[in-house]
């Protein structure tokens, strides 16, 4: 009896253990697809910035 509820015990916090691992493994993704899509706003704007200066320096050269 001993022998299948130690079994049963160590199969269950096994499973939970795994339940576990995959759960940070998703938050984990989560986060760095967040990070990403924040580099990736982040490199937009400077690039429009840079190309509003680049515009306002033209109109500044002409003027």
């Amino acid at each position: 009896m001993v022998k299948v509820s130690t079994f049963f015990g160590m199969s269950f916090g096994a499973f939970i253990f795994w339940q576990t691992m995959d759960k940070v493994h998703v938050w984990i993704a989560l986060h760095q697809d967040e990070k990403k899509e924040r580099m990736e706003k982040e490199s937009e704007i400077r690039r429009m910035r840079e190309e509003l200066y680049q515009q306002q320096r033209e109109k500044d050269a002409l003027a």
